[in-house]
């Protein structure tokens, strides 16, 4: 259980913070930028509720909540050393259930013939930027994962992978089931005329 009674601590003032295990690091740290990324993915998704309703909106709000789960298996990185606690970890079955409501929600969408572009309606839009922060976690995770020092766990690499396809599709349901998807047309705009 979390108890914050104290919000500034002043103990990140000279450039680190703490990870889960209490491991100082340095603010710009490649861990940091993932799981901090992953937070910025989340406060997306919260823009975009904002706009949203019914079965999407309590898929986005579990998402939210599996987002936190997430940051906390990101900050606690698997050392070997036996921790006093059990670190939470994303589990394939969360990464399976994604699978799970993309197939459903992309049922009950027309078939793409060009890229969409990101808008349309707000909840769409502000689904696409939850994407692309998104894509952006994977990348620092992954990019985390490939340092020999450093472990995160596959699951969290396939959840942010499965999460970006998520709310692609997620962002064409919003978009009245791709009704009102902005597409692109290649080289549109290279008429001078």
């Amino acid at each position: 259980m979390v108890a914050l009674t104290r919000i500034y601590t002043r103990t990140g003032d000279k450039g680190s913070t703490a990870l889960a295990t209490g491991e100082r690091r340095k603010k710009h740290d490649p861990r940091i930028e993932a799981y901090g990324t992953v937070d910025e993915t989340n406060a997306c998704i919260g823009l975009a509720r904002l706009h949203t309703e019914g079965e999407l909106d309590a898929m986005l709000a579990r998402i939210q909540n599996e987002l936190f789960d997430l940051g906390a298996d990101l900050s606690t990185p698997d050392t070997g050393k036996a921790l006093p606690y059990e670190p939470l970890r994303i589990l394939d079955s969360q990464v399976e259930r994604l699978e799970r409501e993309i197939d459903r929600l992309n049922g009950e969408l027309s078939p793409l013939r060009s890229f969409v572009l990101p808008g349309g309606s707000p909840a769409a839009a502000a689904l696409h930027l939850a994407r692309t922060v998104c894509r952006r976690a994977e990348r620092l995770a992954v990019a985390l994962s490939e340092r020999p020092e450093e472990a995160v766990s596959p699951a969290a690499i396939k959840y942010l992978n499965r999460l970006s396809d998520f709310l692609f599709v997620a962002s064409r349901h919003a978009n009245e089931q791709g009704a009102k998807d902005v597409l692109w047309v290649p080289g549109a705009t290279r008429d001078p005329s």
